[in-house]
């Protein structure tokens, strides 16, 4: 799934990817998984087939798409031709092209772009409170004694569950937050506050060690494609969703097999 334009985030049992412009996220065979499109979003599909996928990570990840692989993407994406020899053709063109992908993939490295999921019953109660109130600066001491468990408790599970401290987790999906804010047009200062950081200043630094560029930059880059129009038209590559899209990006669950390939 890649963001040609806009934000996207996929959920699944891992957790949830948050997809900005030009990353794509991997969601491999069998995941239950569902996404959603934030603000404008210009968002392209391409199924591997499992001869491929065997080459891909076994769980979902988040890559930056390099130039060559944005235009394998977006030529993949695009209307068939009507013409029957030239479908066939077109078909072993396309059969090419995703292994030029996949070989782009295998090359990119991760982005840590994934919140993963708490599946202990004390740690996804705090989830929720945070998913429902990002700038919540309420302590882990504090968060544990509404749910009835000790901060030191909590830090093990955050641990030993999660693959990071509970400050760490809450910083990332603070930056998912920001990412879908700047996309809906809000600027620096009030993303900052809206997602807990007492000054833009700390926000910024945050944002750049994980997203890799500012959150000015970021948001201007996403303007600038939507005003001038960076990628082809609606008419040539699909359709353009908004974030009132269709049931599918709004939360319709997939299930995607190694048979579901697209032609």
């Amino acid at each position: 799934m890649y963001a040609a334009r806009g934000v996207l985030s996929v959920h699944t049992e891992r957790g949830t990817s948050i997809v900005p412009a030009n990353r794509v996220a991997w969601t491999p065979a069998g995941f239950t998984h569902y996404h959603r499109a934030h603000g404008h979003t210009d968002m392209r599909i391409v199924f591997l087939p499992a001869s491929l996928a065997r080459l891909v990570p076994g769980h979902p990840a988040v890559f930056t798409a390099s130039d060559l692989a944005r235009e394998v993407l977006l030529t993949l994406t695009s209307p068939p031709h009507s013409d029957q020899v030239a479908r066939a053709h077109d078909r072993s063109a396309r059969a090419r092209l995703r292994r030029v992908l996949v070989d782009q993939l295998h090359e990119a490295p991760e982005q840590p772009l994934q919140l993963p999921e708490p599946q202990d019953d004390r740690l996804q109660a705090i989830a929720r409170m945070l998913y429902e109130e990002p700038a919540d600066n309420t302590s882990l001491a504090e968060l544990g004694q509404t749910i009835g468990a000790s901060a030191r408790t909590l830090s093990r599970l955050f641990h030993n569950e999660l693959g990071m401290t509970f400050y760490e987790w809450r910083t990332q999906l603070r930056i998912h937050h920001a990412l879908v804010l700047l996309a809906d047009g809000h600027d620096t200062t009030h993303v900052a506050h809206a997602c807990g950081w007492a000054n833009p200043s700390g926000f910024i630094a945050a944002f750049t060690n994980i997203i890799g560029t500012t959150p000015g930059r970021h948001r201007t880059s996403h303007q600038r494609r939507r005003e001038t129009g960076t990628w082809a038209p609606e008419s040539d590559s699909g359709p353009l969703l908004s974030s009132k899209a269709s049931s599918r990006e709004q939360g319709r669950p997939d299930v995607v097999g190694d048979d579901d390939i697209s032609g």
